[in-house]
């Protein structure tokens, strides 16, 4: 083999050693984390929940704490009542059972803070990343956030105060009036159409509605329900039926 001839092959498994390595680095490449959001309506704790086995938890209803069914203990979230767009940036305490019509249990400290509706618990649920400024302390109080804590009317929390730089005509935020249940998003308006028949067979209700998204995307909903009393026989008939983790929606 002459040494032209031995240089080109040389040069050629190093080529081919190259692009195998470049293959296995595209394959080590990590996924970015998605971040949990729901929106739904909040279970608010009472200790008669607890003594009928509603929730399988205690809890303390005087300091900031919430259980989750899913999420892991100690992540962090934003809870935010977007009725007045009040918020609490706060962290899973407690993994626990609850009816699962709800999408959260908070502590009555938490309701009260939030200025929740207690006939329509109706919240944002936000997983939001750690970072410097966001680093859970013993005590539920923010390692950043203490000086705001010392000069603040509540401990425990940092409240958004962005309707102090808006309008007269902008704090005044209607309350919401109807909700709407999401059961799923389809590629094919076919599908959409052939399940929201056989749910209206199984449920009894006519109110099931499928909307054009975009192109390929097609929304199953049903609604509008006024409140959270007039979903609920419908949320639980869906659960009976294997639909789990719906989100609520406000129109």
């Amino acid at each position: 083999m002459t040494i032209i001839k031995r240089i080109i092959l040389f040069t050629f498994i190093i080529f081919l050693h190259s692009c195998v390595n470049t293959g296995v680095n595209k394959n080590n490449i990590t996924k970015e984390k998605k971040y949990y959001s729901s929106t739904g309506f909040a279970l608010i704790y009472d200790d008669d929940l607890n003594a009928q086995g509603i929730i399988n938890k205690k809890i303390d209803n005087g300091k900031i704490i919430t259980i989750h069914s899913t999420l892991r203990k100690n992540t962090l979230i934003k809870i935010i009542n977007p009725d007045n767009l009040k918020f609490v940036e706060t962290k899973i305490i407690k993994n626990g059972k609850y009816p699962k019509i709800f999408n959260i249990v908070i502590s009555k400290k938490i309701a009260e803070l939030l200025e929740i509706d207690g006939n329509n618990p109706y919240v944002e649920i936000y997983e939001t990343k750690k970072n410097k400024r966001f680093i859970a302390k013993e005590g539920f109080i923010f390692d950043e956030e203490k000086k705001v804590v010392t000069n603040a009317p509540v401990d425990e929390i940092k409240m958004d105060n962005l309707s102090e730089s808006k309008s007269d005509e902008n704090k005044s935020i209607s309350k919401i009036k109807k909700f709407v249940i999401v059961i799923s998003d389809f590629y094919y308006l076919e599908s959409a159409n052939n399940l929201k028949i056989e749910l209206i067979k199984e449920t009894k209700n006519n109110n099931f509605l499928v909307k054009k998204i975009s192109n390929n995307k097609y929304r199953l909903s049903v609604g509008p329900f006024k409140n959270f009393n007039a979903l609920k026989s419908t949320y639980i008939s869906l659960n009976n039926l294997g639909f789990e983790e719906l989100n609520i929606y406000n129109e």
